[in-house]
Parts: C-alpha cells; structure tokens; sequence
C-alpha cells in the first residue's frame, strides 16, 4: 500500500493498530547513551515503512516512541489524562504524514518530538483561547438586565448624536464640538477657530437648536 493510500484509509487501521496498545504508562527509566541511540536508528528505520503503509512497522513504531511522545507532552500539558489523548492524536498524525519527514533535516526521532512538542503548545494556547471566551461569556450573562439595557441605549444615543452632527455645517460643528466636547470657551474656540466671538457664539446657539430638533429634544 502506497503512503497517499495509507492517509486514505486513516482512519480503520490507525484504530485497529492503536486498539492493541494501551496508552503508555509514564515511569521513570534510566536510559544509556547507546540505547537512546539505538532507539533513534531504529524509528529512522520504521518512519520510512509506514510512509509506505506498512502497520507492523507502525505498531513497532508506537512501541518504539509512545512513551517519549507521551512524556513530551505531558511536560507541556501537566496532566496526565489531556497528555495520554494528545499523544494518541500525534501518533495517528504521524501514521498519516510519514512521508513528509525528510531525514535531511534531521532524525526521526527529532522529528517525532518536535509534532509532539507542537500539539502540546497548540493545545495550550486553543485551552486557554476556550477558558477566556467563557470567562466572558460568563461576565456578559451575570451583569444585570438593566445595566445592558443602559449600555445599549447609550450606545444608540452616542450613535444618534454623531449622526446629528454629521447634519450641521462644517463651520458650526467645529465650534460645538470645540465648546462642549473640547470644554473652551467661546473666547477659547474664537482663537482657535480665527473666528470673531459673535461669529462663534451665533455658529455655537445655530448648531444647538438644530442638534435640539434632530434629536427631538425640547427647547
């Protein structure tokens, strides 16, 4: 079976071959120089027959690296029962994307590890992603009717009155918005307007009464 025909059918040998292993069991071993280096020939050596779809080399496979994969990211996670279904994700990414590894970029093992690292992260960041849109959501439906109803209509106010001043002449918005929004005085818009003081005064009560009636409020 070719490695494009092996993603093909993903999903029922990975379960099959995965069904036979229990998720490994985190203990600790002393491990020798020669050993580890053993153990890393030996996944350079499978990593290539699974590409090809071989499952005895995939089952030798998980043997060979569940235990460090699962150790990775349980440093990351630090919890035993997120790291233990993480690890079963990576080894089935990697019975699906074998073919990608490409030893001129290093070893096999190295590459097992940094997946393994990768998804840890990933996993981190979409949990924490998830804990935060909660937290507010929670806030949104703890804060009292009334309040939201508050913010809701000041919000459409707020929206009214930017529309009824986009409705007055350039000249007569500037010295509204200077006088009550900047808080000058009509000596102090005059200034920065280069504008007589009657001139500012008339733009200033012109702009009221019209943003009086646009907003419907009494005079």
């Amino acid at each position: 079976m070719t490695a494009l025909a092996c993603a093909g059918e993903l999903a029922r040998p990975t379960r099959a071959i995965l069904a036979t292993v229990e998720a490994p069991a985190v203990h600790s071993v002393l491990v020798t120089s020669d050993s580890r280096a053993a153990r890393a020939e030996h996944i350079g050596q499978l990593l290539p027959r699974v590409a090809d779809g071989d499952q005895e080399a995939f089952a030798q496979l998980y043997d060979a690296a569940s235990a460090l994969v699962h150790g990775t990211a349980l440093r990351v996670l630090r919890d035993p029962d997120l790291s233990a279904d993480l690890s079963q994700e990576v080894m089935v990414e990697i019975w699906r994307d074998a073919a990608r590894f490409d030893p001129a970029r290093g070893s096999a093992l190295s590459w097992i590890v940094t997946i393994a690292r990768r998804r840890a992260v990933d996993r981190v960041r979409s949990l924490q992603s998830s804990r935060e849109r909660e937290a507010r959501a929670a806030a949104l439906v703890s804060r009292p009717f009334d309040e939201v109803v508050e913010a809701a209509e000041a919000a459409e106010a707020r929206d009214r009155v930017r529309s009824c001043l986009g409705a007055l002449t350039a000249l007569q918005r500037e010295a509204v918005i200077a006088a009550y929004y900047g808080g000058l005085t009509y000596r102090e818009v005059a200034d920065q307007v280069a504008a007589s003081l009657a001139a500012v005064k008339t733009r200033i009560r012109d702009g009221l009464l019209q943003l009086r009636g646009c907003l419907g409020v009494e005079p």
